[in-house]
């Protein structure tokens, strides 16, 4: 076991429902360990402005229904500086805080690892990302509240897309990543996806649009990650329209809706899990590596392999959603 006797925890990058589940759990344990704990505001921005509070258990009642998180979160462009990680680094050493849980995803990694290069304080990282596209674990705090919250958006748009048979292009977040349009095209039944990770033909879609109404198959919803290599839902949207100026297309983005709102049971629990373990791993002498889950267990995975690899969708998954569109 480390020396371990004081820690403190943060939030950073964009906001993930579970957030705050996280957070909870890294108080309490610590708390329970004999643990000082403090909580930093608004991520690395917080950290070099000192913005630094002690927190126990009664800090966090309440709180691990709520979505966003508590400690709030920013992007620090200080933090890339050499002079703003000193800053940062004093501010620790004036709490004497010896470890660190950072909740976030690559950019947080990536800020952690560079600042252990240069300062004895070890990080122990959480993924809390809704896009669900960190390397070293099957999912992140947040994606299974935003798979969710975007079926039960597409959900409310197929009624409208039945009742004046349209044909919808929904857009849905995940930035280079297609895990959040994969999981709810196949959650809401839908006849196509557009994936970042796979090249996908606008004339291929075009004539299976157009075969679909031959057969008078209701088809009326395709679903496309912001990431997409052909463009965004509008721009495929309009490419359909032009080669098919018969069909009636509406585009609909549900954009932010998918970061916010009460974490499901699902992220609840995987946050729970994963700031306990966070705290035992830092009391281990662990340090400079991303927490995650891998077949329901506790793994650990360098930053900086945890940054440089890519985390792949899963093929069969993308067959099985193509043969259950037919």
């Amino acid at each position: 076991m480390s020396n371990i006797k004081r820690i403190a925890v943060f939030t950073s990058g964009g906001d993930a429902p579970g957030m705050n589940a996280a957070v909870r759990a890294v108080v309490r344990t610590a708390v329970y360990h004999d643990l000082f704990v403090y909580g930093i505001q608004r991520g690395y921005d917080g950290m070099i402005r000192g913005d630094i509070v002690r927190m126990d258990v009664s800090d966090v009642a309440n709180i691990i229904q709520r979505g966003g998180t508590i400690l709030k979160t920013a992007r620090s462009e200080a933090f890339r500086t050499k002079e703003g990680r000193k800053l940062a680094y004093e501010n620790l050493a004036a709490h004497d805080i010896d470890g660190v849980v950072a909740i976030g995803g690559n950019g947080t990694y990536t800020g952690a690892d560079i600042f252990m290069s240069e300062y004895n304080i070890p990080f122990v990282g959480l993924p809390g990302t809704i896009d669900n596209d960190i390397y070293g674990t099957d999912y992140t705090i947040g994606f299974d509240t935003a798979i969710n919250t975007a079926i039960e958006a597409v959900d409310k748009i197929r009624d409208t897309a039945d009742s004046h048979n349209r044909l919808f292009f929904v857009e849905v977040m995940g930035r280079h990543s297609g895990f959040i349009a994969l999981h709810t095209g196949i959650g809401s039944g839908a006849g196509a996806i557009f994936l970042p990770e796979i090249d996908s033909s606008i004339e291929e879609l075009s004539e299976f649009l157009r075969k679909s109404v031959k057969r008078q198959k209701l088809f009326n919803l395709v679903i496309v990650a912001e990431g997409n290599k052909n463009g965004d839902a509008s721009a495929i949207a309009n490419q359909i329209k032009q080669l098919n100026p018969e069909f009636d297309v509406r585009v609909a983005i549900i954009g932010h809706l998918q970061r916010g709102g009460s974490p499901t049971a699902m992220d609840r629990v995987l946050a729970s899990r994963m700031g306990h373990s966070s705290v035992k791993a830092l009391m281990r002498g662990e340090g400079g590596v991303a927490l995650g889950i891998i077949n329901d267990k506790i793994t650990f995975t360098p930053f900086k392999e945890a940054v440089a690899k890519t985390k792949p969708v899963n093929k069969d998954l993308v067959r099985m959603a193509e043969i259950l569109a037919l």
